[in-house]
């Protein structure tokens, strides 16, 4: 493997550190945000929930970023709730809703969840065991092109389902749900919409008022802020109950019980801050980076299959088919390029993508797929490298299996 490694290495370039191009996975934390953090670890120390003056000034910090959140998603600050990350967040909103149903109502409470084969782990995971706990769970099929059948989710909303929960954005295949339609949807039928918008926020427009989208779940490291800390949109009006997962103080409406990480909340707002001046920007230029590779990519490998929604996904994603070929021997090969094959919270599992087989690919096609996340930071330089070394590496490992392979039947290119 090591003369393999060596044999695909494309022409030199001036700087020889390895491209990262998983930012799907994480992103680095913006120096911006890292230099508004700092204070707050050693100047700006205090317990935001303290009366006295260090307190007030921490509480101060804490409440300006609450701010800056809500104005990135189109909520007001008292909306929002501080929590320790996407995954915290999706978990509060779903069990959430359905246990104050439970708590408060008894057998007259809605018991109904729905939600998508291709949602990340953490919402699956969450709904399997709430169906343990005897709710009601509805786990629906997606189209090949990753996003939900309208008519299909529209009929299986009963009088006692609670609780809708459909992501933003994929975090593997990149497709960007029809959230106001779904949302339109949802308060029609008088039913709570949740969305985990980890890859959505800061990247796409949204407006929790305008979707009619009742609770929302963020990720700071998810765009350029630190890991550890999320947030969860809660609206007020009407109003959405949860039964809290953590039981304490009672910071955070109720909510989250917990001192507040005076550092991390800061590092949140500021990149929300940060994301609302540069967003649209930002979406053209990763745009631009992105049909530059896949450009590059399709003309030298004609096989090679674009998976999910062309049109209607995020920036910087492309989630890459390449037939005949291995994905976890192609990033081994390929280690000067930061890929991956799909979601980082199921790296470990030796089994092919559930996302790339909801939407129809054989297992064969799933485990020849590579996602490639292109970021804030990202430059056409790196690009251009990360084109020739991939396509040398896809060329390298077909010649070592044996004859090229048939063109795709189906696909983008």
């Amino acid at each position: 493997m090591t003369d393999m490694k060596a044999a695909v290495q494309p022409a030199p370039r001036a700087n020889t550190a390895p491209i990262y191009l998983d930012n799907q996975a994480t992103t680095p934390t913006d120096p911006r945000v890292v230099s508004a953090m700092l204070p707050y670890f050693s100047e700006v120390f205090g317990n935001p929930h303290s009366t006295h003056r260090f307190g007030r000034e921490a509480e101060t910090a804490v409440e300006r970023a609450r701010g800056q959140i809500a104005e990135l998603i189109g909520a007001e600050a008292r909306e929002i709730v501080f929590t320790s990350g996407a995954t915290e967040s999706n978990n509060l909103a779903i069990k959430g809703v359905a246990h104050f149903q439970r708590e408060a109502f008894g057998e007259a409470g809605k018991d109904h969840i729905v939600t998508l084969a291709t949602e990340h782990k953490c919402v699956l995971e969450t709904c399997a065991r709430l169906a343990a706990e005897g709710f009601a769970v509805d786990v629906l099929p997606v189209r090949p092109d990753g996003l939900v059948d309208l008519d299909r989710l529209a009929g299986t909303l009963g009088p006692r389902t609670a609780l809708v929960s459909i992501m933003a954005v994929n975090n593997e295949i990149g497709t960007i749900q029809s959230l106001a339609a779904i949302g339109r949807l949802c308060r029609e039928r008088g039913v709570l919409f949740h969305t985990d918008a980890a890859q959505g926020v800061g990247k796409i427009p949204l407006d929790v008022g305008a979707m009619n989208i009742d609770l929302l779940s963020i990720s700071g490291h998810k765009i350029y802020g630190p890991k550890g800390v999320g947030a969860l949109y809660v609206r007020r009006r009407p109003r959405v109950r949860l039964a809290p997962l953590i039981d304490g103080g009672g910071q955070e409406r109720g909510f989250r019980s917990g001192s507040l990480p005076v550092p991390l909340c800061v590092g949140l707002g500021e990149t929300s801050a940060i994301a609302q001046r540069e967003m649209t920007e930002e979406a053209s230029r990763i745009g631009q980076l992105r049909t530059r590779l896949l450009e590059a990519v399709c003309s030298r490998l004609p096989q090679t299959r674009l998976n999910g929604e062309a049109e209607q996904r995020v920036a910087g994603n492309l989630n890459l088919t390449f037939p005949g070929i291995d994905a976890e021997q192609l990033i081994e090969v390929c280690d000067m390029v930061a890929v991956s094959t799909g979601s980082a919270c199921s790296s470990a599992s030796i089994e092919p993508s559930y996302v790339l087989r909801a939407i129809g690919l054989d297992e064969a096609a799933a485990r020849a797929s590579v996602r490639v996340g292109i970021g804030r930071f990202t430059t056409e330089e790196e690009i251009d490298f990360a084109a020739d070394a991939l396509v040398a590496a896809v060329r390298r490992l077909r010649e070592a299996a044996g004859p090229p392979v048939k063109k795709a039947a189906a696909g983008t290119t």
